[in-house]
């Protein structure tokens, strides 16, 4: 039986597109981009090349792109490098933030630094008028992701950038997951700072980008070399950066397409859950969403093991960040939003992208009616006879949820 994954939000395979870009870059043009010489110099004309690439697509200016190691470097990068170069006293985060935000800022609180975290609605949408109120004469630094990566839900950047930009105060947003699923351009959001990373659509691990408006205000996090106009110091990671600005490329040019094809997908997953399993809800209903992500509550059943049962079954999805897989605490983000813990607890994210397709989401349907539903009489039997209801992945009871026991 051929795997069906659904799990493209924690990351995404390499387009052989993008390894064939890349592939020069480990061989033949090797180079170091800051060294003088003819090779050297051509490495550096890659390398702008690439960033004038990830700027169009933005909407940017080549020189407000910096290359990072990803995600989780641009975000720290953001929060820390405006504070450092500010001195600021207080910045403001969303609740629902991915945990490369959250905990920059609490490394920032152990330093002094009074952070803030804004309220969100039970849909998981920050709440604007409780955000304004919590921006004070001091606060120096305001980040709202763009879209949620684990229940999907967009923020309305735009009009927290506006407000933002009244008061003076940065705004950052981290568009990890928006970026190639939906048109993110900077200048129509009004950020000042915005984290992209390569492997959420389709180019390699360890690369990313943080763009940063021409005049914002930031320190860099590494010391060393002149590299990335001394915004960040080390020897540019240059096939990664020719995979990510590929792999931008074509994500961008084929957005409206996909985009309405993946939430086609979702869509079609989402209407069957709901009309084929019962004791389900979706969380972020009913707020607008990014078209790959869907997060489902099962009411009654323990999401780590209905995880197990359906890889089992060789459909491979998530119980939310791929960053938190095997931590102890339920999700922040439902959390947030008011989920009561035994609904969280049971919450699953489908994250769909380019190689699904319909035929695989109606057997993933399939396979979800009955490992819910085998899962749910075991729950009850376990009830009944007074036994713990749990077990493990090693657990016998996954033996009945394997396909050829449903020939």
């Amino acid at each position: 039986m051929k795997s069906i994954y659904l799990d493209h939000a924690a990351t995404t395979p390499v387009r052989p597109e993008v390894i064939e870009a890349m592939t020069p870059f480990f061989s033949d043009v090797f180079a170091n981009p800051s060294s003088l010489h003819l090779s050297g110099q051509r490495a550096r004309r890659v390398l702008e090349e690439a960033r004038e690439t990830v700027a169009s697509c933005l909407g940017a200016s080549p020189e407000e792109i910096i290359f990072t190691s990803g995600g989780t470097e641009s975000d720290n990068l953001a929060l820390k490098g405006v504070l450092r170069a500010t001195r600021g006293k207080h910045v403001v985060v969303s609740a629902v933030e991915h945990r490369a935000v959250l905990n920059a800022a609490r490394a920032l609180a152990e330093c002094g630094i009074e952070v803030t975290l804004a309220p969100v609605n039970s849909s998981g949408v920050v709440d604007i008028e409780a955000l304004r109120k919590l921006i004070r004469p001091d606060t120096t630094l305001v980040s709202v992701m763009l879209g949620n990566n684990e229940t999907g839900v967009l923020q309305p950047v735009q009009e927290i950038a506006a407000l933002t930009r009244r008061v003076g105060v940065a705004m950052h947003t981290d568009a990890v997951q928006a970026t190639g699923k939906m048109p993110v351009n900077v200048a129509a959001l009004g950020v000042d700072l915005l984290s992209i990373s390569a492997h959420k659509f389709n180019g390699p691990k360890g690369v990313g980008a943080l763009y940063a408006r021409r005049g914002t205000r930031f320190a860099g996090l590494l010391h060393g070399g002149h590299q990335e106009r001394q915004r960040r110091a080390g020897t540019e990671n240059l096939p990664g950066i020719v995979g990510l600005a590929k792999a931008m490329d074509l994500a961008c040019g084929e957005m409206p397409e996909q985009s309405a094809r993946l939430s086609a997908l979702r869509d079609r997953l989402e209407h069957g859950i709901l009309e084929s399993i019962p004791g389900v809800h979706v969380n972020g209903h009913p707020a607008p969403r990014l078209p790959q992500i869907l997060n489902t509550g099962f009411d009654g059943i323990n999401a780590d093991e209905l995880l197990l049962a359906l890889d089992v079954r060789g459909v491979s999805a998530s119980a939310g960040s791929a960053c938190m897989a095997g931590a102890m605490e339920g999700s922040h983000v439902l959390g947030a939003m008011g989920l009561r813990p035994e609904l969280s607890k049971g919450s699953l994210r489908f994250s769909l992208g380019r190689g699904n397709t319909a035929e695989e989401v109606d057997q993933v349907l399939a396979i979800l009616r009955d490992v819910v539903g085998v899962l749910r009489r075991m729950s009850a039997e376990a009830e009944g006879s007074g036994s713990e209801s749990r077990c493990g992945a090693d657990c016998s009871c996954f033996r009945s949820l394997r396909p050829e026991a449903h020939h």
